[in-house]
């Protein structure tokens, strides 16, 4: 995943913060029209703001549609505990015949309180060919010395 720049060390400072206050690690959750590509984070139905943290019961990688607990897919960001690093250790191999993060989290969530928190602004899938080239466009046009040239070539090369 691909962040605004400014709003990613916004939203890892505060993760920080609350990790510090609380103790509670951290997920970055965003809502997303489709689950089944992403790790999906269950908070028991609970209402979650950009910005706020809550509790989270479980973590489903690429789950069915169907069966997903909310439509809260983990970003990639993490602030964790160091109680993460024995759990990866004898975590088996999941989905796709590999080691996840999101099951060594789910057994993490049965020892101490992990939470979600929900990233403020917005991302861009850059483990897709077309959210990667998005990423591209939009960091180019914003680009402090050459995002203006770029800009006007892209206008150009759609205008013809």
């Amino acid at each position: 995943m691909s962040f605004e720049s400014d709003l990613s060390r916004d939203n890892l400072a505060e993760m920080m913060a609350r990790f510090d206050e609380t103790g509670s690690s951290q997920i970055m959750v965003e809502p997303v029209a489709d689950v089944t590509a992403y790790g999906v984070v269950d908070c028991k139905g609970l209402s979650l703001q950009p910005g706020e943290s809550v509790p989270m019961v479980g973590v489903v990688e690429k789950p069915k549609a169907d069966v997903a607990p909310s439509n809260l897919a983990v970003v990639g960001r993490y602030v964790l505990s160091a109680d993460i690093w024995p759990l990866l250790a004898k975590t088996p191999p999941g989905a796709g015949d590999e080691i996840q993060l999101t099951d060594a989290i789910d057994m993490l969530i049965e020892k101490e309180t992990v939470e979600a928190y929900h990233m403020k602004g917005k991302s861009h899938d850059c483990g897709n060919k077309l959210g990667y080239m998005q990423a591209f466009v939009e960091y180019g046009v914003r680009h402090k010395t050459l995002g203006a040239d770029f800009k006007d070539w892209l206008e150009k090369a759609i205008a013809k």
